[in-house]
């Protein structure tokens, strides 16, 4: 399947397909997490990462191989590999913050990532930011801070580790924008998989764990999700621009909690439903704010 694509192309859009392939891409994001949280009972984060990344890697192959070796050329090397980096860094902070909170807040606090979108893009661009963009970013933060101390509880590893994993997932977000603006999307996935496959080896390696078989089909499932939300989200922009579908990448926060609800039996509390409402909905009036400033921000709903 052709996957050479970060636009709509010549077919005549459809937000409605789009965005159902979006939201799906979505669900398979908090499969990930779920996943995820279980494998944590087998074996290590770093492992985890590795086979997952390995598994998409083994994916992509043959994908990005009908292209043929000159398509994999590339003048943006340092790009791939910020990409890479911050995404990789985003996932193992999000896996590691998720065996010491519970999975929606962690992920309600990870997926806050557009919110320090407007700040990265104006400390990067020093480019003014529409009024709106700041007001979203101020609603969507007032509800971080209910979700960090929702009864007056101290700030933990976790919190800290599930927002550094929201610096992580802004920049690795702004970067498929900036990638995508010269590569098609067969080469980023692939030199995503790679480089990740890459960093994560020594990780695994100083924190391996021995891998019981009863973890494999939770791991393969992991690398299962991953790739399919990587695949939806290529095709969703085929239908629509990734700017129109971006709100829905807050479908993330309410599939992880009801998974939450369903597997782990956590329902969080009044503060933190107000708090993932002010967070998703600073999130949108950041995101869907009309300045053309916006557009140096990169926010494009993409999985790290």
């Amino acid at each position: 399947m052709e996957l050479a694509t970060t636009g709509t192309g010549h077919r005549p859009e459809n937000l409605l397909v789009g965005a159902l392939l979006v939201t799906a891409a979505f669900f398979c994001v908090s499969l990930v997490t779920a996943l995820a949280k279980v494998s944590g009972g087998y074996t290590s984060t770093g492992v985890i990462l590795l086979v997952q990344n390995v598994l998409c890697l083994l994916c992509m192959i043959p994908i990005a191989a009908r292209d043929g070796i000159a398509s994999l050329r590339t003048e943006r090397l340092r790009m791939h590999v910020l990409r890479a980096a911050t995404g990789t860094a985003c996932w193992y902070a999000i896996f590691f913050s998720i065996t010491l909170i519970p999975l929606t807040n962690a992920i309600l606090l990870a997926y806050s990532a557009p919110l320090w979108m407007p700040l990265i893009a104006w400390f990067v661009t020093r480019k003014p930011i529409a009024s709106a963009t700041w007001i979203g970013a101020g609603i969507g933060f007032a509800g971080v801070v209910l979700v960090l101390q929702p009864q007056g509880q101290s700030f933990n590893l976790g919190d800290l580790s599930a927002l550094a994993g929201a610096l992580f997932l802004a920049v690795a977000m702004m970067s498929v924008r900036w990638l995508g603006a010269t590569e098609p999307t067969n080469r980023i996935l692939l030199y995503y998989f790679l480089l990740s496959s890459l960093m994560m080896l020594p990780i695994a390696l100083i924190d391996w764990r021995p891998i019981p078989a009863a973890a494999w089909p939770w791991l393969f499932a992991i690398g299962a999700a991953q790739f399919f939300s990587q695949l939806l989200i290529v095709i969703a922009y085929r239908y629509a621009s990734a700017e129109k579908v971006g709100p829905f990448i807050y479908s993330v926060i309410v599939f992880t909690a009801v998974i939450d609800w369903l597997v782990w039996r956590h329902v969080p509390g009044p503060l933190v439903f107000l708090g993932m409402a002010l967070v998703i909905g600073g999130g949108l009036v950041a995101v869907r704010a009309k300045a053309a400033p916006q557009d140096a921000a990169g926010i494009r709903p993409h999985p790290p």
